[in-house]
């Protein structure tokens, strides 16, 4: 029965039933390749294969939709993109009586499924024909778009959300369907409950859904694409304090946008800081949905995404590799040193650079020192806290939020609401926003920004590795961690989680880890917090989701908890210091004997087949 809103389009006459006209997308017809797919599992008797396609609908969360391409509500196709799209639409019609005046923005990057039709820039076109058929006005970008594009237009437009079609850095089978809210964050809960309740209420696609050369003709179409890219441009502008210093610098640098969008735009963030264009990496420039040179295109994963960058840097006489990920919201950063070798700065060292130097920037600039009392920066529970360290030692303040950019970016709205500068927010899974034009991470003006702080630096003769160690030598080293495991199935997550909140007997947490003595517990699936006069959680609490902190008697932190997005358990670690303690190598080896302990004890990896990040 659910399939039956697959019907296949009529076979053009003297076609033989089942024959190849199955494989053409046809406009206005539901998807002929989804529904071949799904009629020859009914042919065969499939009924495994069935199941998973139809047995629970994709869930609808905080950060929308993420799955596989392919047939059936278990995945992203034609049809959940129109359901979902009918479920989001009303949900806004109810939020929004102005919603027919302001209007949406929908955006898409360059992912695409041969085998199931699916694309999307073909999903971005049927949710715009979804909301332009109820008579809500759309601006559709025509064209590829960097992630951050579609939360900037929201604000500059003053539209009521935003739509992103993208899985980011997921593997190529993969989309998503990712949400704004009118403050130009990402949408936070109770909005993920009610627009997935307005979803179920409308699967039925409505007359024409499946039509999208409807809206090439609508008035309500509307191309947000140069203006945006004008725009955009003009604004990143703000945060540009060195132009003579970029002009004249002799520092080269390559990027790579890793088969994604980002090429374009790093080139013309670039120009627009009077910056030489940086070298980019020929064979992944180009938009390519099949990521052929790279296992994963995560620049995350390290070394192995930057093979043709080093080769490249290494022939174009290059000191520093900029790397997209394929939406271009995050950035991964490397540097050759004086020895020869490569060092791929961690999401929490470049947040440290970054820090420093958006402070700085900010600092020689202000015409009012009284003004620091205004002045905040953000990262997530699981970052780095060099940060706090650097706002404690500067005077402004530093605050954490639960994990994700659809919590700093709601946060730092709230503060700029209050008249508040939030100068910088960062996570330590390599995203930054530098930038308070863009409420959410945005790999293109972090790019660009540590281009200018790179050319200032070699202007005192410093690398970024040395003015690194000059932060930390200035406000305390913080080594930081960070790892994952691989666990495809929830049940042995749930028990590994139980284990650790019934340690010892029930409802008892453990109290060392290995000849690590745990000095106190945050609970954020629970609410539970140790330090707390009344032991409950400041920071908002999800059953939905695990997430344990352990703080250590030898001033060590660790958090586990799950991804939203992929079938990993991951871990952070860190270890600061005070000023003043230089012994950095002491330091590694306590964190290395920490995680070393966390893995053994808490993760049991053998005991619960868990599989290692390989590099």
């Amino acid at each position: 029965q659910r399939a039956s809103a697959l019907r296949p389009p009529p076979a053009p006459a003297g076609t033989a039933p089942g024959s190849h006209h199955t494989a053409v997308l046809r406009p206005g017809f539901p998807n002929p390749k989804t529904y071949a797919i799904v009629k020859q599992l009914l042919a065969e008797g499939n009924a495994g294969e069935l199941q998973k396609y139809f047995g629970s609908r994709m869930e609808f969360g905080t950060a929308g939709l993420r799955a596989a391409m392919g047939a059936g509500i278990s995945h992203m196709n034609d049809l959940t993109i129109i359901q979902t799209t009918q479920g989001f639409c009303r949900y806004l019609e109810k939020n929004f009586s102005d919603l027919k005046k302001r209007g949406v923005v929908i955006g898409f990057d360059a992912r695409a499924h041969l085998s199931s039709g699916g694309s999307s820039k073909r999903f971005a076109r049927l949710a715009a024909n979804t909301f332009i058929s109820q008579g809500v006005p759309v601006y559709l970008f025509s064209d590829i778009i960097p992630t951050p594009f579609v939360p900037y237009t929201v604000t500059h437009l003053k539209l009521c959300a935003g739509i992103m079609v993208t899985a980011s850095h997921n593997p190529k089978q993969d989309n998503g369907y990712k949400v704004y809210w009118e403050n130009g964050a990402q949408i936070i809960s109770p909005h993920d409950k009610g627009i997935s309740q307005a979803i179920e209420e409308n699967q039925e696609p409505w007359p024409q859904a499946w039509d999208d050369k409807l809206i090439d003709s609508s008035p309500l179409l509307h191309d947000p694409y140069a203006m945006v890219n004008k725009e955009y441009f003009k604004d990143i502008q703000k945060q540009c304090f060195y132009r003579n210093i970029n002009k004249e610098t002799n520092l080269k640098f390559v990027h790579t946008s890793v088969h994604g969008v980002g090429h374009k735009f790093v080139q013309l963030a670039f120009k627009a800081f009077d910056l030489s264009p940086p070298f980019a990496v020929p064979e992944q420039k180009d938009p390519d949905p099949d990521f052929p040179t790279v296992k994963y295109p995560n620049p995350e994963e390290g070394k192995g995404v930057l093979t043709l960058s080093f080769a490249l840097a290494e022939k174009d006489g290059a000191r520093i590799i900029l790397a997209n990920d394929p939406d271009a919201d995050r950035l991964a950063v490397a540097e050759k040193q004086e020895s020869g070798e490569w060092k791929v700065f961690s999401g929490n060292e470049l947040g440290a650079l970054l820090g420093w130097w958006i402070f700085t920037c900010w600092k020689n600039n202000s015409r009012d020192t009284r003004a620091i009392k205004d002045v905040y920066m953000l990262s997530s529970t699981v970052s780095s806290k060099i940060l706090r360290a650097i706002a404690l030692k500067e005077g402004f303040h530093f605050e954490e939020t639960l994990t994700g950019f659809k919590w700093m970016g709601n946060r730092a709205k709230q503060l700029m609401d209050q008249g508040k500068a939030v100068l910088f927010a960062f996570e330590e899974a390599i995203g930054y926003m530098c930038c308070p034009a863009v409420l959410d991470k945005d790999g293109v003006s972090a790019a660009v920004i540590t281009a200018e702080m790179a050319s200032f630096l070699a202007t005192r003769n410093l690398s970024l590795s040395q003015q690194l160690k000059a932060v930390y030598d200035e406000y305390g080293f913080h080594i930081t961690k960070a790892s994952y495991f691989i666990c495809h199935d929830p049940k042995v997550i749930q028990q590994l989680f139980d284990n650790l909140r019934n340690f010892d007997g029930k409802n008892t947490y453990p109290k060392s880890c290995g000849r690590f003595k745990v000095s106190g517990i945050r609970d954020l699936t629970t609410g539970y917090d140790s330090s707390q006069p009344d032991q409950k959680a400041i920071l908002p609490t999800s059953k939905s989701s695990q997430m344990i902190t352990f703080t250590f008697a030898n001033g060590g932190v660790a958090t586990m908890r799950t991804s939203g997005t992929e079938p990993k358990i991951k871990y952070y670690s860190e270890l600061c210091a005070p000023p003043g303690n230089s012994d950095v190598e002491q330091l590694k080896k306590e964190l290395d004997e920490l995680v070393n302990a966390l893995e053994k004890h808490f993760f049991q990896p053998e005991k619960n087949k868990l599989q290692r990040k390989t590099e």
